[in-house]
C-alpha cells in the first residue's frame, strides 16, 4: 500500500476528520457531529444513498495507543427499487462505524498489518472508505419493497397485487379443447 502524504487529504472535506485537536494521550475523547454529503456510488446495484444526499455523522474520536478510534453511527436516506417488482423504494439507515486508524509511524501488532488498519495521513483522518464498508454491507442485495411483495406476473409483466385473484395465462391446446367444453357444461 502506498503511503500518502498530508497533503493529498483535503482538510475542509465533510468526510476528513481533523485530530490536531484531539491530545494524543490514551483515552482523550472528542465528539464530532456534522452533516456530510454522501460520496457517489455509496450502495449496491439496486439500492444506494443517493449521490450527494445529507448524511448525519455522531461520532466519537478516541485516543488510543495504537492511534484514534472513531466510532460511532451514519445515518441518511436510501433509494433503490424491488428486486420483486422493481416499484421505487426510499427509506432511511443507520449504521455503527468503528474504525480504528493508526499513527503513521505506529508499528504495534495491531497496526503492522496495512490492510487492516487504517492510517492517519498526519493529522488527518479519512472517513469515507470506512463509511462505505459500513453502508454497503447492511444494504440487503435484493431490496424488497415489502417483506409479502408478490412481484411480478412472468406473462404479462403487470405487479400482481393489480390484477384479478383468478387472473391466468393458461393456454389450452387445441387437440384438448373440446374436453374443457364438457367441464364448461358440467358447472
Amino acid at each position: 500500500m502506498p503511503k500518502h502524504t498530508p497533503s493529498s487529504l483535503n482538510p475542509r472535506s465533510p468526510l476528513v476528520l481533523d485530530t490536531r485537536e484531539l491530545p494524543r494521550r490514551p483515552g482523550s475523547l472528542r465528539t464530532v457531529k456534522r452533516v456530510a454529503a454522501a460520496p457517489a456510488d455509496l450502495g449496491l446495484e439496486m439500492i444506494g444513498v443517493p449521490e450527494g444526499a445529507d448524511l448525519d455523522l455522531d461520532l466519537s474520536l478516541q485516543s488510543v495507543s495504537e492511534g484514534v478510534l472513531v466510532s460511532g453511527t451514519v445515518s441518511g436516506p436510501v433509494r433503490g427499487e424491488c428486486g420483486r417488482c422493481l416499484r421505487p423504494i426510499e427509506d432511511s439507515l443507520t449504521v455503527p462505524i468503528q474504525e480504528l486508524y493508526a499513527y503513521e509511524n505506529s508499528t504495534t501488532d495491531e497496526t503492522t498489518d496495512e490492510d487492516e488498519v487504517g492510517r492517519m495521513q498526519g493529522d488527518l483522518i479519512d472517513l469515507e472508505p470506512a463509511l462505505r464498508d459500513a453502508v454497503v454491507l447492511t444494504l440487503p442485495t435484493n431490496p424488497l419493497c415489502r417483506t409479502d411483495c408478490p412481484g411480478l406476473c412472468p406473462e404479462c409483466g403487470v405487479h400482481w397485487d393489480d390484477l384479478p385473484a383468478d387472473h391466468s395465462h393458461q393456454q389450452i391446446d387445441p387437440r384438448w379443447a373440446g374436453l374443457s367444453q364438457l367441464t364448461r357444461k358440467e358447472e
